[in-house]
């Protein structure tokens, strides 16, 4: 499935013309790179109504306005931060079916989900697309 070109405006980087997410990935020296890529296409083929771009330097992706976002510094295999744009929401109320737990809570309308390899994302594949296709609800 070929990627999405983001709606908005991508980041720019050193003033020069913006930045696509599979340029920012070409370029990207990471140890969980091939897993970042598979997520990508999974995030991607969760609604026809994602999109993605360069926000907070790293892949991010949105319907209206973005919701998630690879959180390219943890320690710890690959993570996404999934969120409900770049202000954080008073009224948020944020219902999410999470039976495997794959939800960390960081606030009413924060949580990440973490993966350690890509073994794992395929064997949570089927629940992080439900949790995808449930989010983007809220956004």
């Amino acid at each position: 499935m070929p990627a999405k070109v983001s709606s908005t405006k991508p980041a720019k980087r050193n003033g020069s013309a913006p930045e696509t997410v599979e340029t920012f990935l070409a370029a990207l020296d990471h140890p969980r790179k091939p897993e970042i890529i598979v997520l990508r296409q999974i995030m991607l083929s969760a609604d026809p109504s994602i999109g993605e771009g360069i926000k907070w330097n790293a892949p991010s992706f949105h319907t209206s306005e973005y919701f998630a976002t690879f959180h390219l510094r943890a320690k710890e295999g690959v993570q996404l931060i999934l969120h409900l744009g770049a202000k954080v929401r008073a009224d948020a109320s944020v219902t999410i079916a999470d039976p495997e737990s794959l939800l960390v809570w960081l606030a009413k309308d924060r949580a990440t989900v973490q993966f350690g390899d890509k073994n794992d994302i395929q064997a949570k594949r089927a629940a992080f697309l439900d949790i995808i296709r449930q989010w983007i609800r809220f956004v």
